[in-house]
């Protein structure tokens, strides 16, 4: 792989992992090299002695690399002889911020693992035995893994705490996976069919928690940014100040996809409590109600999941998604997806307007679909137009029979991955 290759290759896929509220923020290559930001030239790379040779992870064509259930914990497996060498990533908010980089022997072999480029802060002292076969930078340190276990080091972000020792006892990574999850669960958790759909719900989620919102340059991708991050957690406050501007540059445009951001900034506002904000934003969109223009750009085929494309904006990519889940009251608008027939699945909190959400279950009855739901907020009448167009309720809760779903065509899940 040549050197422009490899950077061409890292600025697609890098990781960004960290800890929210804090500057612990580092990116993971797509070998596994961890490089922490905000320290020029401090990247840490591995390398793992096998009993065959030196494998240096940059440079190997079997490695592959994997976001542990879509969160921001990344998992890089490098292929030994008879196994795997398999380094795991993630943050913590210890000692000001700790990158922590776990390293698991995955064969029957015992090999070292050689890490250069920063100092880290170590379980047990590095193995005191010459590096051969393999030129490494002063002050690379090698660690010694039985098989079939593990060893951790961590890259400190605060510089009082750089060593090479005392690494204090961290959560294990179920525990930092459970606690991004939950995160993210807060605004809506889908269950479905495409685990690879809710992964990437979950991984940009996790993405824009770490890396903010859009520049306002994209009014429309920011505001929904914004919202987003608003549904996760973030302080309302101090965000209404900033959707001004956009809102107001978005007002009068055409872009079908100011609806929903529109929508979602009246959610943000009535999260703050700002009775004049929502009224505000309540007239704009009720004057976009009565432009035809508008009216007549947002018809034609209801969009479906193979319609969704990842792009820089989260806000957008999550709205792609939950629009097609409910769309108002209208749930799956474009039907079942092909690959989910006799598949059971599950949504929760997925809004159906500004102060309103559906949370709903579909199990399978032979051919024929059972929806279990329950709204929170002010009840919509509920129909599924796509899967059964004579089904309509405005119950708070209850359960219903659809229709066998008709003849359907193969539809897919697309994703475009690549972090903006």
């Amino acid at each position: 792989m040549s050197a422009v290759e490899h950077d061409a290759v890292a600025a697609a896929t890098e990781t960004m992992v960290g800890v929210t509220g804090t500057p612990c923020r580092s990116v993971v290559a797509p070998w596994g090299d961890v490089t922490l930001l905000g320290a020029a030239g401090s990247t840490l790379s591995w390398h793992v002695a096998a009993e065959d040779r030196w494998h240096v992870p940059a440079e190997e064509p079997a490695v592959r690399q994997q976001r542990i259930e879509g969160t921001a914990v990344v998992e890089t497996r490098l292929r030994i002889p008879d196994g795997d060498a398999v380094q795991r990533v993630w943050s913590v908010p210890d000692l000001g911020g700790l990158t922590v980089i776990e390293i698991e022997n995955e064969s029957p072999l015992p090999f070292a693992v050689a890490f250069s480029g920063v100092r880290v802060l170590t379980e047990r002292p590095p193995a005191d035995v010459p590096i051969k076969g393999l030129e490494l930078p002063a002050g690379s340190i090698v660690l010694p893994v039985g098989h079939r276990s593990s060893i951790r080091v961590a890259v400190p972000h605060d510089p009082a705490r750089i060593g090479v020792w005392a690494l204090p006892t961290l959560a294990p990574m179920s525990a930092v996976v459970n606690g991004w999850l939950t995160v993210v669960h807060r605004a809506s958790r889908v269950v479905l069919p495409d685990a690879g759909l809710a992964d990437a719900l979950t991984s940009a989620r996790c993405d824009l928690l770490l890396q903010g919102p859009v520049d306002a340059d994209d009014p429309i991708g920011f505001l929904l940014d914004v919202a987003e991050l608003v549904r996760l957690g973030d302080g309302v406050d101090a965000w209404l100040p900033e959707i001004i501007e956009p809102v107001a540059a978005i007002g009068r445009s055409r872009d079908p996809e100011v609806d929903g951001a529109l929508e979602a900034c009246e959610r943000l506002a009535l999260a703050a409590g700002d009775d004049r904000a929502v009224g505000d934003i309540a007239k704009l969109r009720a004057r976009r109600v009565r432009d035809r223009r508008v009216a007549a750009d947002a018809a034609g085929r209801p969009a479906s999941f193979s319609d969704i494309r990842r792009g820089a904006s989260v806000g957008r990519f999550v709205t792609q998604i939950e629009r097609r889940i409910a769309d108002g009251g209208r749930l799956l608008t474009s039907g079942i997806p092909h690959r989910w027939l006799g598949a059971n699945f599950e949504v929760h909190r997925i809004p159906t307007g500004t102060r309103s959400s559906v949370a709903f279950a579909v199990r399978w009855h032979g051919e024929r679909p059972a929806v279990l739901w329950e709204q929170h907020g002010e009840p919509q009448r509920l129909t599924a137009p796509g899967i059964d167009p004579d089904w309509s309720t405005v119950e708070p809760a209850g359960e219903a029979l659809w229709s066998a779903p008709p003849q359907p065509t193969r539809i897919g899940v697309s994703i475009d991955l690549g972090t903006g």
